[in-house]
């Protein structure tokens, strides 16, 4: 697929028309505070997963309404110190998989901390193990329309919340130091991260890969893939509600939690990328708050962005910050 998007010198410059809600921080400062009424109720247990150069547990946590959500933490084995802590958030439409799936960040004698996303995890990789125990309003198949009739109850207010909560689980444990924490995702998990990155001040780093939830009103517009495509297809028959639509988009919005953001930032975006469009990431990136921020640009990559080529960037950025 050749170029679709902004050229990169206007993708460098472009802003986002979307605004925040007047009420956005008062909306996430009380949604987080109904999710700590709740006992976070960590738990980590021991798996036998065959692996020598790690350990691994399984963690269940309290998220949003105290649902239990799932996770694997990941530690180099043999640790009996603290050590700087990676949360890292999955891809639309997979789950926290198997333990072996996760081996990059605990073989740099990090922890490692994988958060399952509740919901889903049915298709691709190792599969997910949480439910999400909430309905809503009439959706298109998918995530992306899921409580869409008000921001209270949209399916990423639950998730955003899981992923705070992920953080402060993770925390918890002895052998993960909080004030050396980072968080990472690809496309949806990228979203997350903007997420957290902005609802989490203390946080040392954070790494959007791809990331996707971002620029909703030019993203709903600009591409026919899906996810996106299930707001506009939600729409084809909901006639008349794109504004109310629009309005519960805009507390998810990474634009607005970017905008949030208070500390180092290391992006990626593929200029051929038709699922999470350029313009869309650079809307986050620019407004992204604190000055040591970086881009990762793939010319002729779709989705993929770098693949292992961000990885590897992620790993030289990493050392500097956890």
């Amino acid at each position: 697929m050749p170029l679709f998007d902004l050229p990169l010198d206007e993708l460098r410059e472009y802003r986002s028309a979307s605004t925040a809600p007047e009420d956005f921080d008062a909306f996430w400062s009380g949604t987080l505070a109904e999710a700590r009424e709740h006992d976070l109720d960590a738990r980590f247990e021991p798996v036998d997963t065959g692996l020598s150069t790690v350990r691994v547990l399984d963690v269940t946590f309290a998220g949003f309404g105290g649902h239990p959500v799932k996770g694997w933490l990941t530690l180099p084995a043999g640790a009996e110190a603290p050590l700087p802590l990676v949360v890292q958030f999955i891809g639309y439409g997979g789950g926290r998989g198997l333990p072996h799936e996760h081996l990059l960040w605990a073989s740099t004698g990090r922890a490692h901390f994988v958060m399952d996303t509740r919901g889903q995890g049915s298709a691709w990789g190792g599969g997910g193990d949480t439910a999400d125990p909430v309905g809503g309003a009439p959706a298109y198949p998918g995530f992306m329309t899921r409580g869409i009739d008000a921001p209270e109850n949209y399916y990423y207010r639950r998730v955003f919340t899981d992923a705070v909560r992920a953080v402060e689980a993770a925390r918890s444990h002895p052998l993960t130091d909080a004030a050396r924490t980072a968080v990472l995702g690809s496309s949806q998990g990228g979203g997350i991260t903007l997420a957290v990155g902005g609802l989490v001040p203390d946080l040392a780093a954070v790494a959007p890969d791809v990331p996707f939830l971002c620029d909703f009103p030019r993203a709903a517009t600009l591409t026919d893939r899906h996810p996106y495509r299930e707001i506009g297809l939600h729409l084809r028959t909901h006639r008349g509600r794109t504004g109310d639509a629009l309005r519960t988009l805009s507390y998810f919005d990474g634009v607005h939690f970017a905008a949030r953001g208070s500390t180092p930032a290391l992006f990626s975006t593929g200029l051929e990328d038709q699922t999470c469009p350029p313009s869309t990431v650079f809307a986050a990136f620019n407004a992204w708050t604190h000055d040591d921020k970086a881009i990762e640009v793939y010319d002729f990559n779709d989705h993929e962005g770098g693949g292992p080529f961000q990885e590897a960037a992620q790993l030289r950025w990493m050392r500097s910050y956890i």
